[in-house]
């Protein structure tokens, strides 16, 4: 079950508008990861549902954040199907996110009152999965959309809630680019998790680019 409320997710969402998009096959990792975004400002966070026995990992997280990371809103992405959102709403994400739209994936999120954020490539998608309850939509992929699109898409739907992930640099030109296209909020990868960084683990570099994105979003 769900730690939090749909509510208390999205207003997390608000006052640090980046969600880190992360996943590792080694459950300490991933805690590791997920303690230094947490020390960085973020509050949401999206273990990817990615390799073998992800969920597993995600188990280990979930129990970990509760504890060392209070206030961690910990949710699951790349769900594309009812059944893997459901598995892993038992596992307790606060938040589902898919690269793709699918109405029953929002039927069983809206059963447990968790938000769904899905992955949207055109208007009309957008328009559908508000129709449908998703109070968030994520622009994917951005770099091939671009924030052209978001400015766009924003002028007829300027109540749309946009997450855009793919493209997303810790940057000020980047971030600022989005974010004055109408951008809501950002999802971040592996731009904010270099390889090298993480077999290193140089936790305190994570922290800080989460600081500074975090610093200039708001």
């Amino acid at each position: 079950m769900a730690k939090f409320k749909k509510i208390e997710v999205l207003n997390k969402m608000d006052a640090a508008p980046m969600v880190p998009v992360f996943y590792h096959k080694d459950a300490q990792t991933a805690c590791a990861v997920v303690k230094a975004c947490y020390e960085g400002g973020v509050r949401c966070f999206e273990f990817t549902n990615r390799g073998d026995f992800a969920h597993e990992v995600f188990e280990a997280v979930v129990k970990f954040a509760a504890t060392e990371c209070p206030e961690m809103a910990v949710g699951v992405g790349s769900v594309v199907d009812p059944c893997t959102a459901s598995l892993y709403m038992q596992l307790g994400a606060c938040f589902v996110v898919g690269p793709l739209f699918n109405p029953e994936v929002a039927k069983v999120c809206n059963r447990r009152q968790v938000p769904y954020i899905p992955g949207c490539g055109t208007v009309s998608e957008v328009g559908f999965a508000q129709e449908s309850g998703c109070e968030v939509c994520k622009v994917f992929p951005g770099d091939v959309l671009g924030p052209k699109f978001v400015k766009g898409l924003k002028a007829p739907m300027p109540w749309a809630k946009i997450m855009v992930t793919g493209g997303v640099e810790p940057t000020a030109e980047n971030l600022s680019g989005w974010k004055s296209a109408g951008t809501d909020y950002v999802g971040m990868g592996s731009k904010l998790f270099p390889k090298d960084r993480v077999a290193a683990a140089d936790w305190a570099y994570v922290s800080d680019k989460c600081r500074e994105a975090l610093a200039i979003l708001r």
